[in-house]
């Protein structure tokens, strides 16, 4: 072989290698940034909505987040959310090659920190899915359930080879480790991009959050991570240089989908839950649902009124408000609240399909046929092409 074609098969596996580190680079970038903004708006609204006594805010976007006198199921949810944050920020650090290079003191202490918090956040998740309950049906479930296995599966490997001093088979443990972990995040984001793609709700029935695709992506969110990992790792280490180039432009077009969901569901959920925090006017649903725990409906419904005609620029008065605070309560299980809090909704906004809707839905929780069927009728005739109002009816007239 010529010296020529040799350099040049050199220079080829040099750039493949440079190119298979640029798109590792890129996703663990897209990765962390996404896992950061999500850490950020689970801190900043869960903290403020407890800073403040609003416990009921918790079911805000949290199913069965709170429950009125379930003190172990609530220290379970306190536990999975304060976990899934540190759990968030401390995989970003453990990850960084720098930090394990310059601080090894930091780095065994964070992984230490790491695999503990890993362990709780997935036992407290099971506890809260199993004994609690929580939306989606047993595929679900199992895979959930599968999930925090292989959670201590890799954590148990990560410190075996680390303690044994394997640090190349530890680090491989490390990486799927942190994709496991990372499995409730990578949820959201690929259900997000599935609504960019489908533009709407696609394979799974969004009142139930039952469906294949909601069962598919309950065993995806970690499989379909842990599948590119492995090839990944042989693409690095035993895979041709038009494999390992193969394997980059693979990464990227993974990545680039991840920053679409990414997108999707920072606009959807991460940004309503820091604008809950950080807007100027204070939350007519946040200053309500103290009340209710403190004082009851009644004085809460007063305070409704009494607020809007004498402070109205002061607190948030959008239909959105309430209508999150009737699904906080139904969550709850209170549902006389509920509807309460939903018809004061439905009187301040009159003309919207969505406020009829959702106290339809309060009523068909509350085994009220007619009033449900009434409420659905409304809100059918204000939008003809409400499909879940269609739906509804359809299941109420069946039974």
């Amino acid at each position: 072989m010529s010296t020529a074609v040799m350099t040049s098969r050199l220079d080829l596996s040099s750039a493949a290698d440079s190119a298979l580190r640029a798109a590792t680079r890129f996703w663990f970038a897209v990765t962390v940034m996404g896992q950061l903004l999500f850490a950020f708006a689970v801190a900043s609204f869960y903290g403020h909505v407890s800073a403040q006594g609003n416990w009921l805010g918790w079911n805000r976007f949290m199913s069965h987040g709170y429950a009125p006198g379930e003190h172990l199921g609530n220290t379970a949810a306190v536990m999975h959310v304060l976990s899934a944050v540190v759990v968030m920020l401390s995989g970003a650090v453990q990850l960084i090659p720098q930090v394990r290079n310059r601080f090894p003191v930091f780095h065994r202490w964070n992984g230490r920190l790491y695999l503990l918090v890993g362990v709780t956040v997935s036992a407290a998740g099971l506890y809260l899915m199993w004994i609690r309950g929580t939306v989606g049906d047993l595929s679900q479930h199992l895979g959930s359930t599968g999930n925090a296995l292989l959670i201590w599966l890799c954590a148990a490997q990560a410190l075996r080879y680390a303690l044994a001093r394997d640090f190349r088979t530890h680090r491989r443990w490390a990486l799927r480790l942190f994709l496991v972990t990372s499995a409730s995040w990578f949820f959201r984001v690929e259900f997000f991009l599935s609504f960019l793609i489908f533009r709407g709700p696609y394979g799974f029935d969004p009142i139930t959050m039952t469906g294949p695709l909601v069962t598919f992506l309950s065993f995806g969110q970690y499989l379909v991570p842990l599948a590119i990992l492995e090839l990944y790792l042989y693409a690095r280490d035993r895979a041709s240089s038009a494999g390992r180039f193969a394997m980059a432009s693979a990464l990227v077009v993974v990545t680039l989908g991840m920053a679409a969901g990414i997108l999707g569901f920072t606009f959807a959920s991460s940004l309503p839950e820091v604008k809950a925090v950080y807007a100027s006017r204070r939350s007519i649903a946040d200053t309500l649902s103290a009340t209710i725990v403190s004082s009851g409906i009644d004085r809460a419904a007063r305070q409704y009124h009494d607020l809007k005609s004498s402070q109205p620029a002061a607190y948030n008065f959008d239909e959105a408000e309430l209508n999150n605070l009737g699904y906080e309560l139904i969550h709850a299980h209170k549902i006389e609240d509920a509807v309460r809090i939903l018809q004061l909704n439905v009187e301040a906004y009159p003309q919207s399909a969505n406020t009829y809707d959702s106290l339809g839905e309060a009523y068909m929780d509350g085994d009220n046929k007619q009033l449900a069927i009434a409420n659905y009728q409304k809100a059918l005739q204000l939008n003809p092409r409400s499909q879940n109002a269609m739906r509804m009816l359809q299941k109420l007239n069946a039974r």
